[in-house]
């Protein structure tokens, strides 16, 4: 069965979802906001229903995006990953990128850009990736990772380098070493221009979060990352997740972005909600 590709266009600049997996999350969702009340809840519930499950736990997309223009291809996160990934000790690997890439006629050596909103696992997972293990000198054998996508250039924004071992050392070994020794690691501070769109730094979920917006004339696309992760800090901005970093911080980014000028369509090209594209 083929794959669904949804798609969005912004002007010449199209859009495209890429799954690659789904699944509840690893802890009561009340957990997860503990500020929401019932009434935003049932608000939350009636935007969304699918992203609470029949026994009430929050379930939860896992996706990336490309943006595809004539000046080129950019990835925007790389999911949770195959089986061995970092991921895998709470996340539904392995998954699916490679034949979502596929079904929207992405071959991996053609992009030329990987945005990383952010260094948690779920947004890495096929960044870089562990080669077939092959004979070593020894007779026994070895195995090396390589970033997934071969030619193209990794963005990070250098607050959240700098962060890494607070975050999740682990990742220093499975990712950035190997990025950086293939001369594939871009540091950025700041927004900065890429050839469709541009990065905006929305740190607080983590300290160097960032996102990436899209624009022609007055209508704008944002690719999220985890500005916002469920529909109750779309509807309610202000609400806290328990796994951001710095909860005020986040807010503010929140506010910021989404408080755009009514005379401007706003769409949100989100990870984790059930819908890829969203109007605000």
């Amino acid at each position: 069965m083929s794959l669904s590709v949804p798609r969005l266009r912004i002007g010449s600049t199209e859009i495209i979802a890429l799954a690659d997996a789904e699944g509840p999350f690893f802890s009561p969702r009340a957990e997860a906001f503990p500020e929401a009340t019932a009434a935003q809840w049932a608000e939350a519930d009636r935007y969304d229903p699918g992203a609470v499950d029949a026994e009430g736990r929050w379930r939860l997309q896992f996706r990336a995006y490309a943006i595809r223009s004539d000046k080129g291809l950019t990835i925007v996160d790389a999911g949770i990953g195959p089986a061995d990934s970092p991921a895998r000790s709470w996340a539904p690997v392995p998954g699916t990128l490679p034949e979502s890439l596929a079904a929207a006629g992405i071959d991996p050596a053609e992009v030329d850009t990987v945005v990383l909103t952010h260094l948690h696992t779920d947004h890495v997972g096929w960044a870089v990736v562990t080669e077939a293990a092959v004979p070593s000198a020894g007779g026994g054998a070895t195995s090396d990772r390589r970033p997934y996508f071969p030619n193209a250039e990794y963005l990070l924004q250098r607050a959240e380098f700098d962060a890494l071992d607070a975050l999740n050392p682990q990742l220093r070994e499975t990712l950035t070493d190997p990025l950086v020794a293939a001369g594939r690691l871009r540091l950025l501070d700041g927004d900065t221009p890429l050839r469709a769109g541009r990065t905006v730094a929305t740190p607080g979920h983590t300290p160097g979060h960032q996102s990436v917006l899209v624009a022609d004339g007055r209508e704008l696309a944002l690719v999220t990352g985890d500005l916002l992760v469920h529909a109750l800090q779309l509807l309610h901005p202000e609400l806290a997740y328990a796994h951001e970093i710095d909860p005020e911080a986040a807010r503010h980014s929140r506010k910021r972005l989404l408080g755009r000028e009514t005379a401007t369509t706003l769409h949100l090209a989100t990870p984790h909600l059930t819908e890829p594209f969203i109007s605000a």
